[in-house]
Order: C-alpha cells, then sequence, then structure tokens
C-alpha cells in the first residue's frame, strides 16, 4: 500500500463469522465501513488488514459465492487491505503483467490485475482485486514492473464490486488457465486444495509475523 503510510499505522481486523461485534446476516459495504471506521479510530490505525482462509459472512448476500457450489463459498483465499478509496497500490516484488480485467458483477473483484513474480525457483501469481478503473488504463501482457511501482488505487464501493473500499491481494501459484480472474473465496470442500495453491500472502512478504501490530 502507499509507501507514506508506515507499518506500524496497519491494525490487523477481524472479518470472521467469530467476530459477535459484526452482528447477524451480511455485511453491506456501509455497515462494513462503519465497522472499520470505529476499529481504525479506536485502535489509532489507519489501514486494516488481515482475512486469510477466514470463515466470513461478508458473502451471504451475494449470489456470485453460492451457486457454483452446494455449499456457501465463505473461505477467503487471500488478504485483503482495508483502505480509503483512492489510495495507492504498488508491486511487492519485480515481475510482469499477465492479465486484468473489470469484473462489474455484484460481489466480484470489480477492475483486478493479475501479474507474475520469480521468487526463488517458483513462479508466482498475485491478484490486486477492487482497484480503480483508472488502474487498468495502458496495460499490456508482459509489461514489466519492479517492485515498489505503482500498480493502481483502491476501487469506491460503486466500482469495486459493492464492497468498503480495499484490496484483495492474493497469491497463486497455478492459474489454472485462468485469466482476468481467480476464486478468491472458496467453499469448505474446497479449501484443501486452494490453500496448497494459494499460500498466506503474508508469509511471502515477510510483515507482521508473531503478533499483529
Amino acid at each position: 500500500m502507499d509507501p507514506q503510510i508506515p507499518l506500524s499505522a496497519y491494525r490487523k481486523v477481524d472479518f470472521s463469522v467469530n467476530n459477535t461485534r459484526l452482528g447477524d446476516g451480511p455485511l453491506d459495504a456501509a455497515r462494513c465501513q462503519a465497522y472499520l471506521t470505529d476499529f481504525l479510530g479506536e485502535s489509532g490505525g489507519l489501514i486494516g488488514w488481515g482475512g486469510y482462509l477466514e470463515q466470513r459472512n461478508l458473502y451471504r448476500g451475494f449470489d456470485t459465492f453460492n451457486t457454483r457450489t452446494p455449499e456457501a463459498r465463505e473461505f477467503h483465499l487471500g488478504v485483503d487491505f482495508w483502505a480509503a478509496a483512492g489510495t495507492s497500490v504498488h508491486a511487492p516484488w519485480d515481475g510482469v503483467i499477465h492479465s486484468w480485467a473489470d469484473r462489474a458483477v455484484p460481489g466480484d473483484y470489480g477492475p483486478v490485475i493479475l501479474m507474475v513474480h520469480q521468487i526463488g525457483d517458483r513462479e508466482v501469481h498475485s491478484l490486486f482485486g477492487h482497484l480503480s478503473r483508472g488502474s487498468l488504463e495502458g496495460l499490456c501482457e508482459g509489461k514489466p514492473i519492479s517492485r515498489g511501482d505503482l500498480i493502481g488505487h483502491l476501487g469506491s464501493s460503486g466500482v469495486n464490486g459493492g464492497y468498503a473500499p480495499h484490496l484483495h491481494f492474493q497469491l497463486i501459484y497455478d492459474l489454472q488457465d485462468i485469466r482476468g480472474d481467480y476464486p478468491g473465496v472458496c467453499s469448505l470442500a474446497e479449501l484443501p486444495f486452494y490453500r496448497l495453491n494459494c499460500p498466506d500472502p503474508m508469509e511471502l512478504l515477510g510483515y507482521f509475523q508473531g503478533e499483529p501490530r
């Protein structure tokens, strides 16, 4: 995220089904933002982060997550960074642009960009979801991106699929020939496969190990 925001201003936020402060039923963008505003205000933070393999009820209001499998898809496969719309998003490693799309369906990614990186001896794909539409301008397949380069900016709820502004950041080993997309949420039955194919981004980034800041 915006390099001018120090890591000390990040706060781990819980959007799991176990957080009783979120209440019952699906969370819409307004309720989600109200909770984040209170949480960050109380904790003195500027960016909320978290959510890898978190079971959430956040998706129960979107048909997108309840049609592909008999079970509801509610296990989150990436890490979210919750911040104000317009916050800048930057590349964590050198890489090249793989693909992109504007998935303008309620509950989907909205504008999304995928990159490919070589980390050690393994190829890893990164997915940046819920961006602004302007983030998709000037892209071309194979475009080189250096670590720290601007990827784009966070989109508002009107363009990002209907969520409070945030970045969905996900790592994927095998894209399974998918372009401009990849599942970011799965069902319990699918979890064993996806947890192997989508590693914890925070472990590879090396941030926030141990106790959350």
